[in-house]
């Protein structure tokens, strides 16, 4: 199963390890890990980890690192609302003592579990959202938004739901404003795979 989704990236570990859940006595822990683009953009990307995979009451902050895993889901429920939150499930780990390249790279085989959103953006980008359910061991699937561009956009835009795909790419994250009421609004981060190259498997 860990085949169809595979996640390697190469930053820098921004926070300490905040407490998140146990599962037959293993504690997991989530810390967000900054990776440089080519433009010199930032993406925070949010990792779970293991404590068997790394000493969580060692302070890491500025320290390279090298993760290997899966981007998974879960749904939270959030004021009447399920709010699905990505992170990067670490299964391999390794600070980087001397300073190497940053890499972001994903590959997610899945089906396409909604219609994919169309759009143009002001300036005549063609951009499509789509939703893909990767499946995982236990009957479980992780449920992934990736966003394709140009040609791709173009190419997705016609995909059937429950048409079967390839996708190369990496995590981006993006900020946004949630309106919560009338008055109120709240700064949040989305995360989805920008997508490099897509293939439709017959």
């Amino acid at each position: 199963m860990c085949e169809n989704n595979q996640v390697s990236i190469v930053g820098e570990i921004i926070s300490g390890f905040e407490y998140s859940h146990e599962v037959y006595g293993e504690g997991f822990y989530m810390m967000e890990v900054s990776v440089r683009r080519l433009s010199d953009f930032v993406d925070y990307i949010p990792v779970m980890v293991s404590e068997r995979l790394i000493d969580v009451t060692a302070d890491y902050v500025g320290q390279e690192v090298y993760i290997g895993g899966q981007f998974r889901s879960f749904n939270r429920h959030e004021e009447k609302k399920n709010r699905l939150i990505l992170t990067v499930f670490a299964r391999e780990l390794e600070i980087i003592e001397e300073e190497e390249e940053p890499a972001n790279q994903i590959f997610l085989d899945g089906y396409i579990c909604k219609e994919a959103i169309y759009r143009k953006t002001p300036l005549g980008r063609e951009i499509a959202d789509l939703l893909v359910a990767v499946n995982r061991s236990y009957g479980k699937s992780d449920y992934i938004p990736c966003i394709c561009w140009g040609r791709n956009a173009r190419y997705a835009s016609g995909f059937e739901v429950g048409a079967h795909v390839q996708i190369w790419g990496r995590i981006q994250s993006r900020d946004y404003v949630k309106k919560l009421d009338e008055t109120q609004v709240e700064q949040r981060t989305a995360y989805e795979v920008s997508v490099s190259k897509i293939d439709l498997i017959d």
